[in-house]
């Protein structure tokens, strides 16, 4: 049985400010590109039996850059749709909803196609996704290249968490986290990994 590998997208302009970033296809920053290359070392010595990235570009590339190969997009893996709320900042949005908390709040609609999501439709996209790679773990590693709020809700679903759990696991930039088992049971074994 392998181990699943959860890699969050290198720095972005907007992971910089703050702002939320789901459907927004910004590039990596000079800074968040060599931290994907720095990924390389820990991810090399392995073999994956399935390679997922969100199909947005700050995925694909970190993918690249971090040397996996075989890598397939799934529109399962892309970020949290922050409806309203795409582009703004937490202290933005505080300034109006003080008590405002994207894990019990959700967030107002966006514009066409973009309609937001709760952590219950994050959550089943993450669903979707672990059963993938619950398919592939007999083979070997997966790793999985996305976004930091929906590889939260997957890490919680993976502990058997509810997709609100989520809000447990902060996830940097450019990092390398690693859920395996013990004693056949789902456990974190690594977070926020760098070389």
């Amino acid at each position: 049985m392998g181990d699943l590998l959860l890699v969050r997208h290198g720095e972005t302009e907007w992971s910089v400010s703050g702002r939320h970033t789901s459907w927004t296809d910004l590039p990596l920053t000079p800074h968040g590109e060599e931290q994907a290359k720095s990924l390389a070392p820990l991810l090399s010595s392995r073999i994956f039996a399935l390679a997922l990235t969100s199909p947005l570009d700050r995925a694909i590339r970190t993918a690249e850059l971090a040397g996996i190969t075989g890598i397939e997009p799934d529109p399962d893996l892309y970020e949290w749709d922050y409806g309203g709320y795409e582009g703004v900042t937490t202290v933005d949005i505080h300034r109006t909803r003080p008590d405002w908390y994207l894990w019990t709040d959700g967030v107002p609609p966006g514009p066409d196609g973009h309609p937001g999501e709760s952590p219950e439709q994050v959550g089943r996209r993450a669903d979707r996704v672990l059963a993938r790679v619950d398919a592939a773990l007999p083979d070997g590693d997966v790793v999985l290249v996305a976004h930091a709020h929906f590889l939260r809700v997957l890490t919680a679903r993976r502990l058997g968490l509810a997709p609100a759990g989520g809000r447990l696991f902060q996830l940097a930039t450019g990092t390398v986290s690693r859920l395996s088992t013990e004693h056949d049971r789902p456990v974190v074994a690594e977070w926020n990994t760098r070389p």
